[in-house]
């Protein structure tokens, strides 16, 4: 038999053990399998790896053309091409099998539930599109179930939480993205990509585009647009965004996220992050009777569940309420 073709043999079958089992049962396996093949004649096939999916690229051309966000469709394209990296093998070739292996391998490398079930959603979405477009026989995923995920109760911002990141706060540009955040519920990338051109200070209000460019109006209030309107008269740089940073150029995402972090731990605030101050607003409207349909509008969201679930009201709340209607 043909040396360099057993030596590529167990080469391979190491490799592909060698993500899902432990190291001293894949020396024994290919120990033995070394022994049974010195029985057969063998030459070495043309052969190939797979460094990332065939299909992803027209996946991700159809994500394009459905509007998805830049955001998400680099999500998905990152979490396959490692899949598919992970696995070595052509897509048409994956069974539930070597998804629930890299669930097990991914879990056990500390991978919380609520990623994996993050990751589920990504491989269901790509295993049925190519499904439907007749580019592989069966979608691997009908058979993954839905991974459980442990429920948290997630926290919101108080009335005094806010007022200590107010006075954290040195300059009038924190105090109007406080502020910002606090009344009109955006995101932090809706944030972000507004200019100071789109804020109506005089109807206190402005139009925001969500995820997959959805259109929504927001709202604030008398004293948000008295901090932005002292934010722009102290402003000196010539950008266009609606908060720059100190060298003048657009305040971006993670810039937000870590000043938020340095105004909490100056303030004693655990916790701070942009989307509280989402969960924060939909808590209070909900507590102040407003309908939940509404809640779901300011917040851009197309499903009340999506809501419900930034709604967070305690027992006090739910024995009031229906002392009220009772």
């Amino acid at each position: 038999m043909a040396i360099d073709a057993k030596k590529s043999f167990l080469g391979q079958l190491e490799k592909c053990m060698d993500a899902f089992v432990p190291a001293d049962i894949v020396r024994k396996i290919t120990a033995t399998a070394a022994d049974l093949l010195c029985k057969f004649d063998m030459s070495e096939l043309q052969t190939y790896r797979v460094e990332s999916d065939d299909f992803l690229a027209e996946y991700i051309a159809a994500m394009k053309v459905q509007g998805r966000s830049a955001k998400t469709i680099k999500r998905y394209k990152y979490v396959i091409e490692r899949f598919m990296k992970t696995v070595g093998i052509p897509c048409r070739e994956i069974t539930v099998h070597h998804l629930r292996n890299y669930f097990t391998m991914e879990r056990n490398r500390g991978i919380s539930d609520n990623t994996l079930e993050g990751l589920r959603q990504v491989f269901s979405a790509y295993f049925r599109w190519l499904k439907n477009e007749e580019l592989i026989d069966k979608n691997p995923t009908i058979n993954l179930h839905k991974i459980k995920k442990a429920k948290k109760k997630k926290e919101i911002l108080s009335e005094s939480d806010i007022e200590k990141l107010y006075r954290a706060c040195n300059n009038p540009r924190d105090m109007a993205i406080i502020s910002f955040l606090e009344t009109t519920g955006c995101r932090i990338s809706e944030m972000t990509e507004l200019t100071r051109f789109d804020v109506n200070i005089s109807s206190k209000e402005c139009v925001v585009y969500g995820k997959g460019g959805k259109e929504r109006t927001v709202y604030f209030g008398d004293v948000t647009a008295m901090y932005l309107k002292e934010y722009f008269d102290k402003r000196k740089d010539g950008c266009e965004a609606l908060f720059s940073n100190r060298f003048g150029k657009p305040f971006q995402p993670d810039g937000v996220r870590v000043m938020l972090n340095k105004l909490a731990k100056a303030a004693g605030v655990k916790h701070v992050h942009p989307h509280k101050f989402r969960r924060t607003l939909a808590t209070n409207f909900a507590k102040h009777g407003m309908p939940v349909q509404e809640i779901a509008v300011i917040l851009g969201h197309d499903k009340i569940d999506t809501t419900m679930q930034y709604v967070m009201l305690d027992q006090d709340d739910t024995r009031n309420s229906y002392r009220k209607y009772a």
